[in-house]
């Protein structure tokens, strides 16, 4: 489930967020206290650009406490209507982006001067670039939240082979997750996060030494800590990560045959994505796996209910063998 969802995962996830935003904003400017000055620029006039001048200042106390309680305001509201309207939460999203964001362009300029009327002006090109983060950590929090909104459809029956009658549609979705996985993402992310904004703050040389190879395992973890699996009309979609990206589709005329086949990580060689013995294996769990035959090759996904899913697709399997027949019958 996603950080934006309703369940367990979605409480502790935006939990984590909150957290992570509340220790960067005020982690940053304790890390430099020894660099700065005794007042902090927080305002430049003339707009944000090489000509912006200094010309309103706050204490130390007041530049750490102030973005604070401005988060903190925040969350608790986005608590309070989240219960009635669960969309909301999308907007810690790009709030939590922009006041970090904010956090680091201050204590970058007003770095390594003695008082807050020689700090540097603010770059017009780091006020678009936190504009920019905080517009796409928004659009992807409204996919995130769409894509937690779609329902499964079940079919009723549990036979290996599912009847469709004529002109109906049925569709079966099933989604698993690996908390652990997820764990691990989330801290290979606060790491790449930390040192960008460090980086943006002064505080540290190269950045991207850091945040290249810790995004990067970050996303990848992330991509293959859940997975949704879909049964439709056209076939086999199994998404991977809370975007539901990357995709994997089997059109049913191209599926051999499915079925629902225990198997744990001792059996596949680990978690996540595995190549083995058996094919290709999306191990998140141990347990239930729905299994398509696709070209002589096996692919597994462990998702719940796999049975039904499998029950689907042979179903559509012998629609799509019969078609072609049904088009062009045998002359007698």
């Amino acid at each position: 489930m996603s950080w934006t969802g309703t369940g367990r995962g979605g409480a502790l996830g935006l939990a984590a967020w909150v957290a992570g935003v509340g220790v960067v904003l005020v982690a940053l400017p304790l890390t430099a206290s020894a660099r700065l000055p005794d007042r902090l620029a927080t305002h430049w006039g003339g707009g944000v650009g090489a000509s912006g001048v200094p010309d309103g200042s706050m204490s130390f106390g007041e530049s750490l406490a102030l973005p604070v309680a401005i988060w903190a305001v925040l969350a608790l509201g986005v608590a309070v209507f989240a219960v009635a309207r669960p969309r909301a939460r999308v907007v810690l999203l790009p709030g939590g982006v922009l006041l970090a964001g904010t956090q680091a362009a201050i204590v970058r300029a007003n770095l390594d001067h003695e008082d807050w009327r020689q700090a540097d002006p603010l770059d017009g090109r780091v006020g678009a670039a936190v504009l920019a983060a905080a517009v796409l950590a928004a659009l992807a929090g409204a996919w995130v939240h769409r894509q937690g909104r779609v329902a499964p459809v079940s079919p009723s029956a549990g036979a290996p082979v599912m009847d469709v009658p004529a002109g109906e549609r049925l569709v079966w979705l099933a989604r698993t997750s690996n908390p652990w996985l997820r764990l691990t993402a989330a801290v290979l992310g606060a790491v790449a996060a930390v040192a960008a904004v460090a980086g943006a703050g002064g505080l540290l040389g190269p950045a991207w030494r850091l945040v290249a190879p810790f995004g990067v395992a970050a996303a990848l973890t992330l991509a293959f800590s859940s997975v949704r699996a879909r049964v439709t009309g056209r076939g086999l979609e199994v998404g991977f990560g809370p975007l539901g990206w990357p995709v994997r589709r089997w059109a049913a005329a191209d599926i051999e045959s499915a079925r629902a086949e225990e198997r744990t990580p001792a059996q596949v060689g680990g978690w996540g994505y595995r190549l083995s013995g058996l094919g290709t294996t999306v191990m998140l769990r141990a347990g239930q796996c729905l299994v398509v035959r696709s070209r002589g090759k096996d692919f597994a996904v462990s998702v719940d209910d796999a049975a039904r899913g499998a029950a689907l697709l042979n179903s559509l399997v012998t629609g799509a063998r019969q078609a072609p027949q049904a088009r062009h019958p045998r002359a007698t």
